[in-house]
């Protein structure tokens, strides 16, 4: 358009982007990397393996431990890794993208935040779908049982036996659906909440942002809160689809696979099979102990993150 000054702008735009992108990253990695052994033991009680199908959380646990070992808990944790940092970094970027979208366009900053944060939410989800689905099969197998011997050769048995490329998104719409109100509530809880505890009690509960003295960020014990809070209110709302999302993907390795082909016979047959408590709402309470402080850390962590780099403010 011929503004003066373009193309430094334009590279001071990529160089925010990738900043953002790499913040949103290793919030992620370092979220994950601290859930892990919680993560695979509620995969392993979701789908209900016959090693451990019968046991609680902590019993789960100790078994594993018994069974395979320490280590084992962190089964899958390199596949996870690959996968969760282009998660993280398109969720937490897309979402500032969204919301600058939607906010003029609805006018309500409310709606504006839960469709920033479910748009955010399903576009992470289908760019790195299939890495979750191969973490999710790693993650299930036992120790001395292995049916992939390594990544590349679950990425190479599921396109070679399960229809090819649609073998990878088994369960996305399971995902996705259960995404839109787990993202969207996730990020609108935390993001309104951070804006309540900066304006109403800005000298108790925020401070001045290390590099941006007239920006206020949140203190770092009221983050964690916040987004705690914030997990543990997604992760209710959504469970029964997460629940039918992993029945899915492990569909193929379970004895009657024909009865998960589709999300509604999914959660279909997990409540004829085993009811609300043990069944849609199974491993619920394993993953409040998961999410709650997944989502503490990954906001907490993206946030420091943000200030650390300098980007923690109203405007770029």
């Amino acid at each position: 358009m011929g503004v003066p000054g373009q193309n430094h702008k334009r590279g001071t735009d990529w160089s925010t982007l990738f900043k953002r992108l790499a913040a949103g990253g290793l919030s992620g990695c370092c979220t994950k990397l601290a859930i892990a052994p919680l993560d695979r033991t509620k995969i392993l009680l979701q789908a209900q393996h016959p090693y451990y199908k019968d046991l609680g959380i902590f019993r789960c646990v100790l078994a594993i431990i018994r069974r395979e070992g320490v280590m084992s808990l962190w089964k899958g944790t390199t596949m996870m890794m690959i996968r969760i940092f282009p998660y993280s970094a398109v969720q937490f970027y897309s979402f500032r993208q969204y919301k600058s979208f939607y906010e003029p366009l609805i006018g309500n900053d409310h709606i504006a935040k839960i469709l920033s944060g479910s748009s955010a939410g399903v576009t992470s989800v289908m760019c790195t779908y299939p890495l979750d689905m191969v973490r999710a099969r790693l993650a299930f197998q036992i120790t001395g049982e292995h049916r992939y011997k390594s990544i590349s050769a679950a990425f190479s048995s599921i396109h070679k036996q399960e229809g090819g490329i649609r073998g990878f998104y088994r369960g996305i719409s399971a995902t996705v659906i259960g995404m839109v109100p787990y993202a969207g509530v996730s990020f609108y809880t935390f993001d309104s909440l951070k804006e309540l505890c900066i304006k109403h009690y800005p000298d108790i509960l925020s401070r001045p942002d290390n590099f941006s003295p007239e920006t206020r960020v949140l203190k770092p014990w009221v983050s964690l809160l916040c987004g705690g809070f914030a997990g543990a209110i997604s992760q209710t709302v959504s469970f029964p689809l997460d629940v039918a999302r992993r029945r899915m993907q492990l569909a193929h390795v379970l004895p009657d696979s024909h009865k998960f082909k589709g999300i509604w016979s999914t959660l279909a047959t997990v409540y004829q099979e085993n009811g609300v408590r043990r069944g849609l709402y199974r491993g619920l309470s394993i993953n409040y102990l998961r999410v709650i402080p997944q989502q503490a850390i990954a906001f907490s962590v993206h946030e420091y993150l943000l200030e650390l780099i300098g980007l923690n403010r109203k405007k770029d």
